[in-house]
């Protein structure tokens, strides 16, 4: 459970959805399906947006329904966005909700290994409460 009745939706585009959560996180709502390359660097580009304009730096990353990444995906994610949110940020703080297909579960965390080494803290879940929870444990502990 995600508490969406707490949160406001901020974008939405074929790739998912962005909301800001009433406890000062955002949660990131992938949809199924393939991904089109432009739509889903938009909805980073929002992401990162949304984390300026709050001066928030911790989300839910709800990825259950998703696809595994690309290879390509994987690359800009790592070499473009990674590096300009860290630029914005000190740290970005996720709450991961790992996706049920097996083959985006290991890509995702073959890449969330590799973010690690910059700008990601991160812990996988596979309850939206127990992310919620601990994104709140780790905000108070900081």
């Amino acid at each position: 459970m995600l508490h969406l009745e707490l949160a406001s939706l901020y974008f939405e585009n074929p790739i998912g959805r962005l909301y800001a959560h009433a406890d000062g996180y955002i949660i990131v709502d992938f949809k199924a399906g393939p991904r089109d390359r432009q739509a889903h660097q938009a909805f980073l580009t929002h992401l990162e947006n949304l984390m300026k304009s709050r001066g928030w730096n911790k989300m839910i990353a709800n990825q259950r329904l998703m696809a595994p990444y690309t290879e390509e995906e994987r690359q800009w994610i790592k070499d473009q966005w990674l590096i300009v949110s860290h630029a914005i940020q000190k740290e970005m703080v996720a709450a991961v909700l790992l996706p049920e297909d097996v083959f985006a579960r290991l890509a995702m965390s073959t890449m969330m290994q590799q973010a690690r080494e910059g700008a990601l803290v991160y812990c996988v879940f596979t309850d939206g409460e127990q992310a919620a929870a601990w994104l709140k444990a780790y905000t108070d502990k900081k």
